[in-house]
């Protein structure tokens, strides 16, 4: 797995570090098949994928699953649902979901602005280790995710779709 398959030419030196962490994460953490994060509002902003495809509308019929895009709709769908079982429950934020499946799990991850890092992982990966890294992207990231870095990634992730 290649980490954002968009140059970083032209971003902005805290776009291109949040490019750079991510690829740090693909690189460092075995067993990740996707890695997206995603906007407050269910937006790509940052992706391992390095098609950058859209998500799928048509029906799958063979074939692996979870390009970042469709990593983006998952993360966002069970961020708001986690958020408002919170809610619910008077249980605060929520920081960490994972779900575990037969054939790999997700793991999503709030990060301060509301965004969340998501990833999908093989059956086999070291959770601890996972959730680990995950945590220090969500610490070097969250103070650096703007509303201007935000609106700037969208625009590169646009542009590449």
């Amino acid at each position: 797995m290649t980490a954002t398959g968009t140059g970083t030419f032209g971003l902005s030196s805290e776009a291109r570090n949040l490019h750079w962490l991510l690829r740090n994460l693909v690189e460092e953490v075995p067993g990740l098949l996707s890695v997206a994060v995603v906007s407050s509002d269910g937006l790509l902003l940052l992706s391992s994928d390095p098609d950058q495809r859209p998500a799928r509308t048509e029906p799958r019929t063979e074939g692996p699953r979870g390009s970042s895009a469709d990593l983006a709709t998952i993360v966002s769908g069970i961020g708001s649902l986690t958020h408002g079982a919170a809610r619910l429950m008077d249980g605060g934020g929520v920081k960490q979901t994972v779900v575990a499946m037969e054939e790999g799990s997700v793991f999503v991850m709030a990060i301060s602005d509301g965004s969340l890092l998501g990833v999908h992982a093989t059956p086999d990966c070291d959770v601890t280790v996972v959730a680990y890294h995950m945590a220090l992207f969500v610490g070097r990231a969250g103070h650096v995710l703007t509303p201007e870095l935000r609106s700037e990634l969208r625009q590169s992730m646009e542009a590449v779709q």
